[in-house]
């Protein structure tokens, strides 16, 4: 079914995920933002093919179901097998998941399933727990529902706050997750 993974990643930020990925040589097919950002410019630096596709609206007037479809024809157009999700900012649609089931995966920042959602960090110093982490999973409809694939714990210093937290288990994700990626590849390369 693979005789090469090509692989797509989407970004919304500084590309700080991306850039491990491409550290751990994964072979990047094509970058997608939902914005103008940094991510986009270190995919143009180094030659990937990339594509915005703007999110212009936000709130009601933001229709999920033709921006999720115009991201999976990026991806078909491409020929992508794997998705890595690298703090896109955009909840994609149900067609997004149907396209590419079991192949979308994503990183959190806490030992799923605790802290689900896009506060995670400030909920488990809120919650007073001793230790979080991160957690790489298969991205599902169900936002942070996924199976897992790797997580590692982090301990949380007496010290910590939302920022220096974030900051240390940003370091571990960028380890965790470019590994992650490289084993689920080379497992659907072994089994095609």
């Amino acid at each position: 079914m693979f005789a090469e993974v090509r692989v797509a990643v989407l970004a919304s930020g500084a590309g700080t995920i991306l850039e491990a990925i491409l550290g751990e040589s994964i072979e990047v097919s094509l970058v997608i933002t939902d914005r103008p950002c940094k991510a986009m410019a270190l995919a143009q630096s180094y030659g990937i093919s990339s594509k915005e596709i703007t999110r212009a609206e936000f709130g009601k007037k933001f229709d999920r179901p033709v921006f999720t479809q115009q991201v999976v024809q990026a991806l078909k157009d491409e020929n992508i097998d794997v998705i890595a999700m690298a703090g896109f900012g955009t909840v994609l649609g149900e067609s997004f998941f149907q396209a590419f089931e079991a192949r979308v995966l994503n990183t959190h920042p806490s030992l799923l399933p605790s802290f689900p959602g896009w506060h995670s960090v400030r909920d488990a110093l809120q919650h007073g727990v001793k230790v979080t982490g991160c957690t790489v999973h298969i991205a599902t409809l169900e936002v942070d529902a996924g199976p897992i694939l790797a997580q590692r714990a982090i301990e949380i210093l007496s010290n910590d706050d939302e920022t220096s937290l974030h900051e240390r288990i940003k370091a571990v994700e960028r380890e965790i997750y470019p590994e992650t990626i490289k084993r689920f590849i080379e497992t659907l390369e072994k089994n095609s």
